[in-house]
């Protein structure tokens, strides 16, 4: 039995084309689960681990029932929330080249960037809008845009939005919407704290929870995705108008071969982390350890994994840790830059680029990293500090194994924190192996291929130079060149004149 493929699903030969061109053609489980749901127009509540796909999930479909009727000036017809600048910028990124073999115009409106630029490009007609729950209330009340057209909102990372306190400007933009709009909500995790937004906005949603990790093409060849069940789910989404009861039972089917858990009920059940755990959220593909280290230590063997081969992501409590940490690893000859919610967005986006292009192999930042942010090939994911959350645990080590990848994770834990060490990862429901380290152990380099930093300091890969914007240094003026002497009678003004003296 051949694994199912994107063209299973019933999609638009234009878009199959445009996304083998960014070498995908295979659906992840939660891609495979949800796709036919929402293209036939139902609300979904989605939960999968992160780098499972998410994004394709609910982006793919709703390029589809956006394509074909261009929007009216500051009247998108799409809308996804997105709790981070970063987040909202892949989301764009990854929709970019689908959008356009749609026809789909696409753009981003998020904090920290010009708000004027942001009205001028809603004036211009956006089709499907991508923001921050905070800039597009912001731009509601300047009337730069009317969401009475809206036939599909996705809010991406429900629970972390209402980690950070978003629900207020959650409301505020989901009353706006029609009653009558399809409605998306997708996360890693889906506890309490998304129940009120899902019991007041969401019509008889389908729950699906994908608990395998995203599988390599050994796991994918080897699913029971047969071909007959991607030939009825295809199906199911063209003739989901005639038959939607038996659309319903086919697709639902067809997502169970793919490794997908669904409850289709009137309302979605919301699951409780402590209750169930989050094993499958970090996946088989992650090792676990605790590295069970003396205070006095910590920062050696920490420099030590940062001097490491490969892309690392190190995460710190506090925005001044984070800076501290970096400036010590780059002191010690480790190209390390910091990312957290203090720097503006320009420094964030130079910092994320850095990572990205191996500029810079370490990332210090804080928890700001650990939802949303995609980087390939992130091996190794650090606690420096453990979070203080379980949750906060499992998206953090999230940021490594993506999309089949493997990875590793490590918590530095001091003895003064084993014994919430030993708590967070009970509720966090992962296997892990505790081992004590100190600088130069084997053991810390078999586990994290820590070696011993260079010494010499670094400068910071995010560091503008000064005239970065010419070619060839400005060259000195001369009393032959015009501009010169003008220059030179400027400063000869501008000394202080000799009082003369009396005689």
């Amino acid at each position: 039995m051949r694994p199912l493929e994107f063209s299973d699903l019933g999609l638009a030969p234009v878009l199959l084309h445009a996304l083998r061109r960014g070498g995908i053609d295979k659906p992840f489980p939660i891609q495979a689960a949800v796709i036919p749901d929402i293209l036939a127009g139902r609300d979904v509540l989605g939960r999968a681990a992160t780098g499972s796909g998410k994004t394709l999930a609910f982006g793919i479909p709703m390029l589809v029932r956006l394509s074909g009727a261009p929007a009216v000036p500051k009247r998108p017809r799409g809308v996804i929330l997105a709790p981070t600048r970063e987040l909202a910028h892949q989301i764009e990124s990854a929709l970019d080249e689908p959008a356009l073999s749609q026809g789909v115009r696409v753009a981003s409106v998020v904090g920290g960037l010009p708000i004027k630029r942001q009205e001028e490009r809603l004036a211009r007609g956006v089709d499907l809008l991508i923001a921050t729950p905070g800039r597009l209330t912001d731009l509601i009340g300047r009337k730069a845009i009317d969401l009475s057209d809206v036939r599909v909102i996705t809010v991406d990372e429900a629970d972390h939005m209402a980690d950070l306190g978003f629900i207020p400007q959650l409301t505020a933009v989901l009353n706006r919407v029609p009653e009558e709009a399809q409605k998306l909500l997708f996360s890693a995790t889906l506890d309490e704290a998304v129940d009120a937004l899902v019991q007041r906005y969401l019509r008889a949603p389908v729950q699906h929870t994908v608990t395998t990790a995203v599988p390599d093409s050994t796991a994918a060849d080897d699913s029971a995705r047969a071909t007959t069940g991607a030939a009825a789910a295809a199906d199911s989404v063209s003739d989901s108008a005639a038959d939607p009861a038996a659309s319903n039972a086919v697709s639902t089917a067809a997502r169970a071969d793919s490794g997908a858990t669904v409850t289709d009920s009137g309302a979605a059940q919301s699951e409780s982390a402590a209750d169930k755990g989050h094993a499958a959220e970090s996946g088989p593909a992650i090792t676990h350890y605790g590295l069970l280290v003396r205070r006095s230590d910590k920062h050696a063997v920490v420099t030590e994994i940062a001097a490491r081969q490969g892309r690392t992501l190190l995460f710190v409590r506090t925005q001044y840790g984070v800076e501290k940490m970096a400036r010590r690893l780059r002191e010690a000859g480790v190209a390390a830059v910091a990312l957290h919610g203090g720097k503006v967005q320009n420094q964030r986006t130079r910092t994320l680029a850095a990572f990205t292009e191996g500029t810079a192999p370490v990332l210090v930042a804080t928890d700001i990293a650990a939802r949303g942010i995609h980087v390939d090939d992130v091996s190794l994911v650090v606690h420096v500090d453990p979070p203080a959350d379980h949750k906060d645990y499992v998206h953090r080590a999230g940021r490594t194994a993506r999309a089949g990848a493997t990875g590793t994770v490590v918590t530095i834990v001091t003895p003064d924190a084993r014994q919430d060490w030993t708590e967070l990862v009970a509720r966090a429901g992962v296997s892990v192996t505790d081992v004590e380290v100190r600088p130069g152990d084997r053991r810390l380099t078999d586990i994290t291929g820590a070696r011993r930093p260079s010494g010499h300091p670094v400068p910071d890969p995010t560091a503008v130079a000064p005239h970065s914007d010419s070619a060839e240094p400005r060259k000195p003026r001369t009393p032959n060149d015009p501009w010169g002497r003008i220059a030179a009678k400027q400063a000869q003004q501008s000394r202080p004149r000799r009082r003369a003296r009396g005689r």
